[in-house]
Formats: structure tokens, sequence, C-alpha cells
């Protein structure tokens, strides 16, 4: 993960691609629901974006987790510019305690980092060790009930992605994104099979799991251009609950 100190500012930039705001982002925000008044904690924060989005939208407090230097420092300094009262935090997601229970985790792309079944347990567990009793956890992840295939291309939308065909457990799935701007970037996730998550879910002590397939917002409806990545979404979500 610290590679990410490398193309902090890219990944940053890479917010302003279309899916990322009329899937990811709609997805993701439907899934979190009212968060007023609510202690929230943004696991893999990066620069920060949904961090702030959450604290926009009414949370008591907001803390954001990243392992990265540079994209910590890139909050930071939003946060300077622009101040809401969140806290940001440079540590390991897979062993960051938060000093107080929080109602709701959010982690955009945390759980693909995991290479192994131990790894993804480490940070279910403590995703589920951050939350009071009925607390929940959502994020968005790659989706690994619909891998990379031959036939099937996301470059139109500024994303491709690459792994072996079919993939391992632990294989690498190679992430390549062009901005808006034209910079290309690219980092390596791993592949882990649907039902390792739901066991590591399980023993890391969630009374619930389910996959949520993404939307898209309304407002792009009809458009044929969503057609391809609807219909082959290359990421997906998630919820569980204590």
């Amino acid at each position: 993960m610290e590679a990410y100190d490398t193309i902090a500012e890219e990944y940053r930039d890479s917010k302003r691609l279309s899916f990322r705001e009329h899937v990811e982002r709609y997805t993701l925000f439907e899934m979190v629901g009212d968060v007023r008044g609510k202690r929230v904690l943004d696991m893999a924060c990066g620069d920060g974006f949904y961090t702030r989005l959450l604290k926009r939208a009414g949370a008591s407090a907001v803390t954001g987790v990243d392992i990265s230097a540079a994209m910590i420092d890139l909050a930071d300094g939003e946060e300077r510019r622009s101040p809401l009262g969140c806290e940001y935090v440079q540590a390991d997601a897979g062993a960051f305690e938060p000093a107080e229970p929080v109602d709701l985790v959010v982690a955009a792309y945390l759980l693909n980092y995991a290479a192994t079944r131990e790894q993804l347990l480490r940070f279910c567990r403590v995703c589920h060790d951050a939350l009071r009793p009925a607390g929940r956890f959502v994020g968005v992840n790659d989706n690994v009930r619909n891998p990379p295939a031959p036939g099937v291309s996301w470059k139109m939308y500024g994303l491709e992605k690459s792994c072996a065909n079919p993939p391992a457990e632990g294989d690498v799935i190679r992430y390549a994104v062009t901005n808006p701007d034209g910079r290309r970037f690219e980092f390596d996730n791993f592949y882990l099979r649907p039902e390792t998550y739901a066991e590591a879910f399980r023993e890391a002590g969630f009374q619930r799991f389910r996959w949520v397939d993404v939307s898209l917002h309304p407002a792009q409806r009809g458009d044929s251009f969503w057609d391809d990545f609807m219909t082959h979404p290359p990421i997906v979500a998630f919820e569980a609950s204590r």
C-alpha cells in the first residue's frame, strides 16, 4: 500500500472519472444512508474524499485512516484549507484501534488489498472490533464475482484490469487508470474467492454479510454509455452488521 506515496495526486484526481461519481459514489452513499450524529471510521481513506463527504452529510465525527503518508498529507492539506473537523491518521488499517467505538465503518477499496485469507480476516476483525453493537460496515471493492475476462473492457471509462484467467486465490489484479487529463497510473489488488470473503466476515464476528450490486445514478439511467459497465461491473459493494 505504500506504493500510493508515488501516485497520491493521480489517485486523488481519479475521483473525477465519471464511473467514480455516478456509480461508485452513488452506490456507496445509498448504502451509508443517514449519518447525522453518527461516529464514522473511514478505512483506507486516501486523500479523504469520502471522509469529507461523510462529515458534510452530518456525521458528528469522522476519522480517516490510511497507510500512505502522501495520501494523509493530501487529506490534512484539504482539512487546513477547508476545515470540517475531520481527523486523519496514518496507520495500517489492519492494526488500527479507534479511541472509542463507532457507529459506522466505511471502506472504499480496502479489502481487495488482502493477498491471503489471513490478511482479509485481519481487516475484517479490525473493522468489526471498531464498531459498537449493531454497528454497520459498508464499502466498495474489486468485484471478485466478476474478474476480468476476454472480451470485456472498461477502457472507455478510464479503467483497465488484468489478471490470470481464471484467477486463483491470491493472484494479482493489475489496475491501470487513465484520468480525465490523460495521466495514467497503475496499482495492484489481489483476488480472493467470494466464498473466502464470506468466511472471513463470519469468522470476524459479523452477524450478516452481503454483496450489493452497484447502481447507476438516476440522472444517468437510459444513457447507453453505461451499458458495458453495468452489464459487467468491475466493482461491487458490500454491507455487514455487527
